[in-house]
């Protein structure tokens, strides 16, 4: 196997392990660890200094393994279908195995599938959905590379999967589609909101 191939075993093994570990998007390196693991999830917010009362996303590997842990309805199945794998951000109802820890206490989650096949592979080894926030300190600028990861976060990590210097780009742009709100406007926005505003009869509200 190459060494890519045996760092996302390792980061794999460290997610199922409790662990949290760095690893690439399609945008910047993001923090990740269980989803479904409320002792994980907490270590990530102490990790990244991060307010417990701003949720976090999950990162999945495709539409099927989102309805495993979210309940989108048709409609915003449609939508991720549509926007899936790719920089948005779709946030829906969430399902019984995520805790309250990664949402605030929220019935909504927002779910991603990156488009980085690097990414998707982890998350597919991983065999369960992974937080999706950056790797950094909260306040701190994201990261590219690992060789601008904060010295203290990487020792507390239990790997880094290193695949060199991100794409970089916009952030994704996170989109309520049952409700018909843009969150926040990123890559793609405008194609959202089309398609908002002819699938749903009106346009999307913009917060």
């Amino acid at each position: 196997m190459s060494n890519l191939d045996d760092s996302i075993d390792a980061a794999a093994a460290a997610v199922r392990a409790g662990e949290a570990v760095v690893y690439p998007t399609e945008t910047v390196y993001g923090l990740g660890a269980d989803a479904t693991d409320a002792d994980a999830v907490e270590r990530v917010f102490e990790l990244k200094g991060r307010d417990r009362t701003k949720p976090l996303s999950v990162g999945v590997p495709d539409v099927a393994a989102a309805r495993e842990y979210a309940r989108p309805t048709p409609f915003e199945t449609r939508f991720m279908e549509r926007f899936l794998p790719g920089p948005v951000t779709v946030v829906v109802e969430r399902g019984p195995d995520l805790p309250d820890a990664l949402t605030a206490g929220r019935a909504r989650v927002g779910v991603r599938v990156p488009d980085y096949e690097t990414t998707l592979e982890f998350y597919r080894r991983a065999g369960r959905p992974v937080t999706a926030t950056s790797a950094n300190r909260s306040g701190a600028p994201s990261i590219r590379t690992p060789a601008e990861l904060d010295p203290a976060l990487r020792k507390r990590v239990g790997a880094v999967l290193d695949a060199g210097e991100t794409p970089g780009g916009t952030e994704s742009t996170v989109v309520d589609p049952g409700r018909n709100v843009i969150h926040r406007r990123g890559a793609m926005a405008d194609e959202v909101a089309a398609w908002l505003t002819e699938e749903a009869g009106a346009p999307p509200t913009v917060e």
